[in-house]
């Protein structure tokens, strides 16, 4: 049986929100086929190879459980964890890596990196793929280039911040129009993301987007519907069905997505069969360019006006409970959770 090495927690935003994931992960991955090891990530980046109950994970207890620390062996084709206990090391061989990691620092290549660094087969995107789709800014220059239609788009340095915010402000104004979406360019789950209606907002919204972030994306507010697509795959990538959000705040931030319980998910989104096959084929083409692997979700706007199908971003390790949306729309695509992890796992092997 190969052997698994899931990685949770994370110096991330998402924490929280990969603890949850991990847990799912754990839980369905077929025991049959696979063994399990699990190494945790504290928000301080510490690397803590975890051996107790799996339910002290989601309710972030497990750092009070048998934990050692622990590093990945970086000696190419060691393929090992390095497992620190009593005063000596031990080396565990690793089969592959499944980074159930969300935002920086596990979605944005670096750990990635580290995986090729090691030789360790992996679960998702590559380096590459990671970090272009992790910058909403690279991301929206690549769609451009490719004529993926999106919304209307800028983005700003924090090196030009100081000297150039209010001139900034003046230009979302006049080129966006009102209201704007004011984005941290590299973080996850909607986190620094404020909806600004006016220009004050705009330049309040700039301060919480820097704070995540060291460049911030404006961009236009599209008065439509948002649906996801969910994608899986290496060289020859499948999409699922779509998806519908009815967010229970303004817009689908942080809150809507993990802590309240009334966003609405309607699967399969009542579309036309026509518009969730033109979104199927963008979610592939988007899937294709930024060169993904493995699994991603793929998010969009059906713009009410004319019906346009707009571009919004993609996410390369997005929730990954039972009840998120991509293994949701999956589910409803004939592939239940615990095939998904193994095929996922399976794709990571072949890659």
């Amino acid at each position: 049986m190969n052997t698994v090495l899931v990685l949770f927690g994370g110096k991330s935003s998402e924490y929280e929100v990969s603890l949850n994931s991990a847990y799912s992960v754990i839980k369905n991955i077929p025991k049959d086929k696979y063994n399990i090891l699990m190494t945790g990530i504290t928000k301080d980046g510490r690397w803590l190879f975890y051996e107790d109950d799996i339910e002290l994970i989601p309710c972030d207890k497990w750092q009070s459980g048998k934990c050692s620390r622990a590093v990945l062996s970086t000696d190419f084709g060691d393929k090992s964890v390095i497992v620190f206990e009593n005063g000596s090391c031990k080396k565990i061989p690793v089969d592959i890596c499944f980074p159930v990691l969300h935002g920086k620092n596990g979605e944005d290549g670096t750990i990635q990196g580290l995986f090729e660094l090691a030789g360790i087969p992996f679960v998702g995107c590559g380096v590459l793929s990671s970090a272009m789709c992790m910058d909403k800014a690279v991301t929206n220059t690549i769609a451009d280039c490719n004529r993926i239609a999106q919304a209307k788009w800028l983005s700003l340095n924090f090196s030009e911040y100081g000297e150039n915010k209010e001139a900034f402000a003046d230009k979302c104004v006049k080129e966006l129009g009102l209201p704007v979406f004011i984005k941290p360019a590299n973080a996850g789950s909607s986190v620094g993301i404020s909806k600004a209606k006016t220009k004050e907002d705009i330049l309040k919204a700039m301060e919480t987007a820097f704070r995540e972030d060291s460049k911030i994306v404006a961009e236009e507010a599209v008065d439509g519907r948002e649906v996801e697509c969910a994608v899986i795959g290496n060289d020859y990538p499948i999409a699922s069905v779509i998806g519908e959000i009815l967010p229970s705040n303004e817009f689908y931030d942080y809150e809507a997505k993990y802590i309240s319980n009334e966003s609405t998910l309607c699967i399969p989104a009542d579309i036309p069969r026509e518009k969730s096959d033109e979104i199927r084929n963008i979610a592939l083409k988007a899937y294709k360019t930024m060169g993904c692997k493995g699994l991603s979700r793929v998010d969009f706007f059906i713009r009410n006006s004319d019906g346009a199908v707009l571009f919004n971003e993609i996410n390369t390790m997005p929730g990954f409970t039972s009840i998120s949306m991509h293994s949701k729309l999956f589910e409803a695509s004939g592939i239940p959770y615990g095939e998904l992890v193994d095929r996922l796992i399976t794709l990571g092997l072949e890659k």
